[in-house]
């Protein structure tokens, strides 16, 4: 009982500790590191900095990013999840130029990022986010007019100058690599990217994703800016240049639940054009009744999602009675509207119990007599 009572922290391995610390919010971490030297060493480890969430730490500054970036976050970081100073009443600059570059360069290995309440008018473009990412999540952001084009950077544009003033032989060159440069990847590798309570998000910024040769999956939640010409603008079909639009897209979520006064044209309705190659739809809100209209069209769509919506089960037969491709169906919060009668019948079944009750009445009578 002695040896027990004597037994401390220092006696448990490493593994042990960081497997309890892993248990902690990154605001009790940073505290943590302030114990002793060992603690210090084991907060650092980078198997406890792999996800990091910072929405629920609501004093976060710009101060605060930099010396956890200093500090803590390293080569582990996956995921990283940020609230920003939109709603907050001190305002400021949160995400700067500076503090992206060096997030992208001690931290090669980032491939989500999640945006709450950001303020991103203060940068020129999404080229700024590390080039790792592959999931780029916003909620309740401001975005710029074209935050979502692709620019080349100064250096290519010096050199490209350089170029142009040596020979009539560059010139030539730089063309056919710029031709050769067509169908390569661009340079964003985001796969993934959800939109969910951007009112400033518009057509504009729809087209300008059209550049994104890697992007997959896009999922629109809540953009009360999106209409339906700006859909069928950006979707996927065959061109003069071969496919053109959104052509790598496969999964593509539209729902709109806010606003119930919301009376403007439904995007769902740019699915009409077809959408090459579209494998997986959701709808959700006000946009599944004229979704359901338009997609049938899609030849390629293997699954199909509901949710949030009030439905009949003829409403839904009807339409996925033509997606002869369609695997699977899905319903979530989907509300069915009971099977009515029609009303011939009703009229009919009345008709009915009244002669059943003179015919009644007039076998009494007789009786009676």
């Amino acid at each position: 009982m002695d040896e027990f009572k004597a037994c401390n922290l220092d006696y448990f391995p490493e593994i042990i500790l960081i497997d309890v610390l892993s248990y902690l919010s990154v605001r009790e971490l940073v505290r943590a590191g302030r114990v002793c030297k060992r603690w210090k060493r084991l907060v650092k480890d980078q198997r406890l900095w792999r996800l990091v969430d910072l929405t629920a730490w609501k004093g976060v500054t710009s101060r605060i990013l930099w010396l956890l970036l200093r500090q803590y976050l390293g080569c582990g970081l996956r995921c990283l999840r940020l609230r920003g100073l939109l709603l907050s009443a001190r305002g400021g600059t949160f995400l700067s130029e500076s503090w992206l570059k060096a997030l992208s360069t001690k931290c090669p290995r980032l491939s989500k990022l999640y945006l709450l309440h950001a303020d991103l008018r203060g940068l020129p473009s999404c080229q700024l986010l590390p080039p790792s990412l592959q999931v780029l999540e916003l909620r309740g952001c401001e975005l710029p007019k074209e935050f979502f084009n692709q620019t080349p950077t100064s250096a290519a544009a010096s050199q490209e100058g350089a170029e142009a003033t040596s020979s009539v032989g560059a010139q030539q060159q730089r063309r056919d690599q710029k031709g050769k440069g067509v169908g390569s990847p661009s340079g964003i590798g985001i796969e993934r990217l959800v939109l969910n309570s951007v009112p400033s998000f518009t057509d504009q910024h729809l087209q300008s994703l059209t550049s994104w040769e890697r992007l997959t999956r896009l999922e629109l939640r809540d953009t009360f800016r999106v209409t339906a010409n700006g859909l069928r603008s950006c979707a996927a079909k065959d061109g003069a240049c071969g496919v053109e639009g959104l052509s790598r897209l496969k999964f593509l979520e539209i729902g709109i639940t806010g606003r119930q006064g919301y009376q403007l044209q439904m995007a769902s309705l740019g699915l009409g054009t077809g959408w090459l190659g579209l494998e997986e739809l959701r709808l959700g809100g006000k946009e599944v009744g004229p979704g359901l209209l338009c997609a049938s069209r899609l030849k390629d769509l293997k699954c199909l999602c509901l949710w949030a919506c009030t439905l009949s089960k003829m409403q839904i037969v009807r339409s996925c009675r033509m997606l002869r491709g369609l695997r699977r169906l899905e319903f979530l919060d989907v509300i069915f509207q009971p099977r009515q009668c029609p009303p011939v019948v009703e009229e009919k079944s009345r008709a009915m119990r009244r002669l059943k009750v003179e015919i009644i009445a007039m076998m009494r009578t007789r009786h009676q007599i």
